[in-house]
């Protein structure tokens, strides 16, 4: 579909010159502090603001450090009874007066209205197809009329509230209603709406939020938008390392979660944790790792190797040993589990430093981790996903697995990212020649089983979009040894990529224009903006590129400026943190959706590694 026309006009409309509306939202600062009026003689608002009487209701909310947002919206007779009375009611909150509304640095406004509605009914809504009564969260909202009165969800809730689906979206503004005293539960809720007599319209709005002392900053899905630059890419790497050293802790593990609506580290997958135990994840520990060992590649700032050097050493303390023929060997045990991934993780993140310091203090675990994850391939080649699990053979070590335990403990990131720690080891570790041949024996069935017969023995449990970006990236550092210059290791590689080309939005084939250069499984799909797939995406990059294969790695570089475009959206800069509890925490962080205000260290981790290795390409920095 051609969406060029309007996504055309929206790009306009968003650069445009926006002096009139700062100059509106600076009148409705100054009628908070003197008490006035606001009055819009000689302010020119046509080409931003066309107001419709019973459709343009008109929010004004106003954001402070600290403090729970206060908004109210209207729709009167024209604009400026609307928006004074707006600043009437806002100024009746109880918590009115802890707003520092004088200091524009302190206080920000947003000022929001809707430009068009839609009718429809709740059933007619969807969310995987581009018509017009799509719930798109952050673009489109809603606006039910129940017993004669609006009830409305503006488009900027969802990023506000940090939510992204229809549900959460229906039930913000049922809480709002009587069903609410009827049951508790959202289906229910939503049951009773549909056999009331209702009205129920699909909204679209413009949005602007004040911005320090003089600037007005123009929304899109509550955020604001980015131009692809290498340097602005670095630069929000380079804050993501920072990040994750900022807030890493005394004994190496770094702040796992981060819930910047709610300012505190309440991990939505595990809510029950208690708060003196929450929940950490070895795999997305050395993830962190790797993240600071590339920014000490771009910068040689030594602190990012102090951080990561305690990264390494927490790990050695969750580590434990068995015998391999007659050696040592150790992996990684956290959470009642030792995982494939875990001990491969800790080998790439070692390997990594170890390269960059030439620190040999850490060659001990590398040659036992590179021996537990030897005796993790099964005689067929399959690499088998757990060493132990509290749900398998009483939590003691599978040595052997049934074909269906092996299925049921299937990974598609785990042998990838134990291959990747094993070709480090082969091209970069020279102090253990036995040791080495050994992974290149058992190294080549791995990589032949994974690639030739995995796809026919789990090929119900592969989907349409790749996601095996670990096992991309660990065959582009085995071709850089002559014997696995491979055909159909290359192809593998090669066609993942393609693919994932293939299943990115494009400029004007969807109705928003933060989608481009995402990822989706589906055309139709919510967006992916995925710095995970994307490491694998660069991996194919270096790879066609260290091949010779020159006209590909072109077409894959440009694929890959597109795709971190759209991750640039999950950036949390001063400009666009307005809604956090606690802004000074979250600036810097990269989340890992779109309107959902949740960080995670692997979410920083994926997107900023891919931005490092952007950035090393786009200027030709060799590193290893």
């Amino acid at each position: 579909m051609d969406f060029s026309i309007e996504n055309e006009k929206e790009r306009q409309y968003l650069n445009q010159d926006f002096t009139p509306m700062k100059e509106l939202l600076n009148r409705i600062r100054h009628s908070f502090i003197n008490n006035e009026k606001v009055d819009l003689k000689g302010l020119n608002l046509d080409n931003i603001f066309q107001f419709q009487k019973n459709i343009s209701f008109t929010y004004i909310t106003l954001f402070q450090e600290g403090l729970k947002p206060i908004r109210w919206g209207s729709c009167k007779n024209d604009i400026e009874a609307t928006i004074n009375r707006d600043i009437e009611k806002i100024k009746a909150y109880s918590t009115y007066n802890k707003f520092e509304i004088t200091n524009s640095n302190k206080c920000r406004i947003m000022l929001e209205f809707i430009t068009e509605q839609t009718p429809t009914k709740i059933e007619n809504i969807k969310y995987a197809t581009f018509i017009n009564t799509r719930f798109e969260p952050g673009v489109t909202g809603l606006k039910i009329i129940l017993n004669k009165i609006p009830y409305i969800y503006m488009p900027t809730d969802a990023w506000t509230l940090s939510q992204m689906d229809l549900k959460s979206a229906l039930n913000t503004i049922l809480r709002k209603t009587h069903i609410k005293d009827i049951t508790n539960k959202i289906s229910e809720r939503i049951d009773i709406l549909r056999q009331a007599d209702y009205e129920c319209y699909i909204i679209k709005s413009k949005a602007f939020i004040t911005y320090k002392e003089d600037e007005v900053l123009p929304l899109y899905r509550g955020n604001i938008q980015y131009e692809y630059t290498p340097e602005e890419i670095k630069n929000q790497a380079l804050s993501g390392a920072d990040w994750i050293v900022k807030n890493q802790k005394d004994d190496g593990r770094f702040l796992y979660y981060y819930d910047a609506k709610e300012d505190n580290y309440k991990d939505h997958e595990h809510p029950n944790a208690p708060e003196d135990n929450l929940y950490y994840n070895d795999l997305r520990h050395c993830g962190g790792i790797v993240t600071l060992i590339r920014a000490y590649q771009l910068t040689k700032d030594k602190k990012y190797l102090e951080a990561a050097k305690k990264g390494l050493d927490f790990i050695t303390t969750i580590t434990q040993e068995h015998d391999y023929n007659g050696k040592p060997a150790a992996y990684v045990f956290y959470n009642k589990k030792a995982k494939l991934g875990g001990t491969g993780m800790i080998l790439i993140a070692m390997m990594k430093y170890r390269q960059e310091t030439n620190d040999k203090s850490y060659d001990e675990y590398i040659k036992k981790y590179s021996r537990h994850l030897l005796s993790r391939i099964y005689e067929t080649g399959e690499m088998l996903g757990y060493y132990i699990h509290p749900q398998y053979n009483n939590g003691k070590p599978l040595i052997k697995m049934t074909n269906e335990e092996r299925r049921q403990t299937f990974s598609f990131y785990y042998p990838g990212e134990a291959l990747l720690g094993l070709g480090l080891v082969v091209n970069n570790f020279e102090d253990d020649t036995e040791l080495t041949n050994e992974i290149i024996e058992k190294s080549k069935i791995a990589l032949d089983w994974i690639v030739d017969e995995r796809p026919k023995l789990y090929a119900d449990l592969f989907t349409s979009l790749p996601s095996d970006a670990w096992l991309m990236q660990a065959i582009e550092e085995w071709c850089k040894h002559p014997d696995f210059k491979k055909e159909n290791y290359i192809n593998f590689v090669y066609n993942d990529a393609k693919t994932m080309i293939s299943k990115m939005y494009k400029k004007d084939d969807s109705p928003y224009i933060d989608y481009e250069g995402s990822y989706y499984y589906n055309y139709g799909d919510h967006f992916y903006p995925d710095g995970s797939r994307s490491e694998g995406l660069i991996g194919a990059y270096y790879l066609a590129k260290n091949l010779g294969n020159q006209d590909l790695a072109s077409d894959i570089l440009e694929a890959c400026r597109k795709t971190a475009k759209s991750q640039m959206i999950l950036f949390n800069s001063d400009k666009n943190n307005y809604a956090h509890k606690n802004p000074q925490k979250s600036e810097g962080s990269i989340r890992f959706k779109a309107t959902r205000q949740w960080i995670r260290v692997d979410s920083i981790q994926h997107v900023a590694c891919f931005y490092f290795r952007l950035y090393f390409a786009e200027n030709n920095i060799e590193v290893q």
